[in-house]
């Protein structure tokens, strides 16, 4: 039996949903409110006219926002995390770590506003970005130098689900650039699911706007560190620039966090079944929660499961655009994570990264699988992708 009186973490479920100050770190509560209390106000008075409290401006700090950031620290294993107004901004903010003349190694599968974000650095600030493939770890070895500052990571990559190994590419940046940053963007899988700080990363951000929040009611974005030292240029920017997360989206980020386990099992057992359904059918699938995935056991090692997102391909532009206009539970939406199911052709970076010109992303919701694959085997069927797959 587990001696309880002694026990300090619980299994990713339950830490997503029990809240608690050790060592009586965060904002106190005098009346113990179940929900922790919006603290919707700009400044906060003082009681002394020479020294200030722990808050004097919410620019600043927040009990809210210092409440879900220290929520956010735990489930993240890291030693300081920062809630910011968007996933963008988290990374606009870890970019600042940057100096003119150092260099970012990343993937060549990235965000497109990922993409944007480094090409005005590059044209900026004289910041240079190599693009590698970063499904072959030793690919980034020819790259590194005394430049290096950033190496950007996504896994699994937005939406052709390719895996980067985090260890072994922390080890290997560790060793040969020791002032290097390893920092990986892990919305596709949450903190639930991987927690890259614990696999050898340096800094983590995801978009709480995604999975976190989980109903695309909230912008949000979430950094989490494991040095303090960093942590404190984390925050200088923050205050400075004063992107921190405002108390009520705070508060709408906490609610989210606190079901993500129930929402997060949900819809990966849904995105399980509709990948074995596509497959079955003779679609070309992308996900790593197949075992035909290239990369299958590695994601397996690093993660708790293979998330909520895949994709597919039809062998015809046309025929894909009719599949997603023939849907009707699949709504025709840009990101992911959110409790509906989503359907998209990703056009606008179909070209800029070479994917495949016929590519469906499928996001997968909470609703009944049943439902989900009827509604998506009528659409195969009402445009003939089934046919010209069979």
């Amino acid at each position: 039996m587990v001696d309880f009186t002694t026990r300090t973490r619980y299994r990713p479920a339950t830490e997503l949903v029990y809240v608690d100050n050790p060592d009586g770190k965060g904002p106190k509560d005098n009346y113990n409110a179940a929900s922790m209390p919006i603290y919707q106000t700009a400044t906060f008075k003082q009681t002394s006219s020479t020294q200030t409290g722990e808050y004097d401006y919410s620019r600043s700090g927040n009990p809210t926002r210092s409440h879900v950031e220290n929520h956010l620290a735990k489930i993240m294993s890291a030693k300081r995390a920062f809630a910011v107004n968007s996933g963008m901004t988290a990374l606009d903010v870890i970019t600042r770590l940057i100096k003119t003349g150092e260099e970012v190694i990343a993937g060549n599968d990235l965000y497109g506003g990922t993409n944007r974000l480094l090409s005005f650095l590059a044209t900026h600030n004289n910041v240079k970005t190599h693009h590698i493939n970063t499904t072959n770890s030793e690919a980034i070895i020819p790259y590194l130098s005394e430049k290096t500052r950033l190496v950007l990571l996504e896994t699994p990559t937005n939406p052709m689900m390719k895996i980067a190994d985090i260890p072994r590419i922390s080890e290997i940046v560790h060793e040969q650039c020791p002032n290097a940053l390893v920092v990986v963007d892990n919305t596709m899988m949450s903190p639930y699911l991987q927690r890259p700080l614990e696999l050898g990363a340096d800094i983590v951000y995801d978009s709480g706007t995604k999975y976190l929040s989980g109903h695309h009611d909230l912008m949000a974005g979430v950094v989490g560190v494991k040095d303090d030292a960093i942590g404190d240029k984390i925050y200088f920017t923050i205050n400075a620039t004063g992107v921190g997360l405002g108390p009520f989206d705070c508060w709408l980020l906490m609610r989210g966090v606190k079901t993500l386990a129930v929402r997060m099992d949900r819809q990966q057992a849904n995105a399980i079944k509709i990948a074995d359904f596509l497959q079955a059918h003779k679609f070309k699938v992308h996900y790593p929660g197949l075992k035909t995935h290239p990369q299958y056991e590695l994601h397996a090692k690093m993660s708790s499961g293979p998330g909520a997102v895949l994709s597919f391909e039809t062998g015809d532009t046309e025929l894909s655009e009719k599949i997603v206009e023939l849907t009707r539970l699949w709504g025709i939406s840009v990101s992911f994570g959110c409790v509906n199911s989503l359907i998209s052709i990703p056009a606008e970076v179909r070209a800029a990264r070479a994917m495949p010109e016929d590519l469906i992303r499928l996001c997968v919701g909470i609703e009944d699988v049943d439902d989900l694959l009827e509604d998506l085997y009528h659409a195969l069927t009402a445009s003939g992708a089934l046919k010209l797959a069979n």
